[in-house]
């Protein structure tokens, strides 16, 4: 083979491959320029653990590169933030949501967070009460109330039932943290999320009963219909009844269907006795009876 002619060949192929090379490295960097670059805004974040019902200051916000999907309701200007009251627990490095704030003007504290058209309404309990210190903010409790109803129960001594059912729990004291160990702190007032008509029933039942709150699944919606119970009930196992003058009206009693009796007929016409008149004529006596029969001796 002709020198001449490879040499052509390898010099071809060099120029061919670092042609290949070229051409590679330019659709590289055209790809690479082609990616958007991530887009960062500014959002306004907590500085630290911020609790429920803290009034927002300056120094407890801060503004933070965020980068992807922007949260819904999210605030860029820390200024709009200031002297607005948290309703729910904000971590550190958490955006600032309209929705975990409460509305311009409505300031902090307990007041912030009641829903409209809702009460709070302070219970007083004890350690055994609260469920031993376990009844904390936004769990759900039933209100159990014992005393002697005002008709009296004779035999049956102290009455318990069930007041009201699946209330939400919005404060449990002045305190929402924990102890050292991590449990609950114990308080001496709940603050209980009701409407007015049942803020009425606590009330009266806080003063005139007492009161015990119980525990339940804040995801178990069903309310029972507990029957109450009595002293006396447990311990002949019975159900409670109510006292004659709360039992419901008895229903009268039907009258009994009619019978059709069978009317004997009328008896008949009593028959007079015959009318008997005597003649006596001569020797010859005649007599005559006016029933349709004449007889003659």
């Amino acid at each position: 083979m002709n020198k001449r002619f490879v040499a052509v060949l390898i010099f071809a192929f060099v120029v061919a491959s670092v042609a290949s090379l070229m051409l590679y490295k330019l659709i590289a960097n055209r790809g690479t320029t082609a990616k958007a670059a991530p887009t960062t805004v500014k959002l306004a974040v907590a500085v630290h653990d911020l609790e429920m019902g803290t009034v927002l200051r300056r120094e407890d916000v801060e503004l933070e590169d965020w980068s992807g999907a922007v949260p819904a309701g999210a605030a860029t200007r820390p200024e709009d933030l200031v002297g607005r009251g948290v309703i729910t627990k904000i971590y550190a490095k958490e955006p600032l949501l309209e929705s975990r704030l409460a509305a311009k003007g409505a300031g902090g504290g307990l007041a912030a967070i009641i829903p409209k058209g809702m009460r709070a309404v302070a219970v007083p309990v004890n350690e055994v009460v609260g469920v031993a210190g376990f009844v904390t903010p936004g769990m759900h409790v039933d209100v159990l109330i014992s005393g002697a109803p005002p008709s009296g129960t004779g035999a049956l001594g102290t009455l318990t039932r069930t007041l009201l059912q699946n209330i939400e729990v919005l404060s449990a004291g002045q305190d929402f943290k924990k102890d050292a160990e991590g449990k609950p702190i114990a308080v001496q007032v709940v603050n209980l999320l009701v409407t007015p008509e049942q803020a009425e029933q606590l009330s009266l039942a806080s003063h005139q009963t007492t009161i015990q709150l119980v525990l339940r699944n804040p995801l178990d919606q069903d309310k029972a219909q507990p029957p109450g119970t009595a002293l006396a009930n447990l311990f002949t196992g019975t159900r409670v009844k109510a006292p004659a003058s709360e039992e419901e009206p008895r229903p009268r009693p039907k009258p009994a269907p009619l019978v059709a009796r069978e009317i004997a007929p009328p008896p008949p016409p009593r028959r007079e006795a015959p009318f008997t008149m005597e003649i006596i004529s001569g020797t010859k006596r005649v007599e005559t009876k006016f029933d349709g029969s004449t007889e003659g001796k």
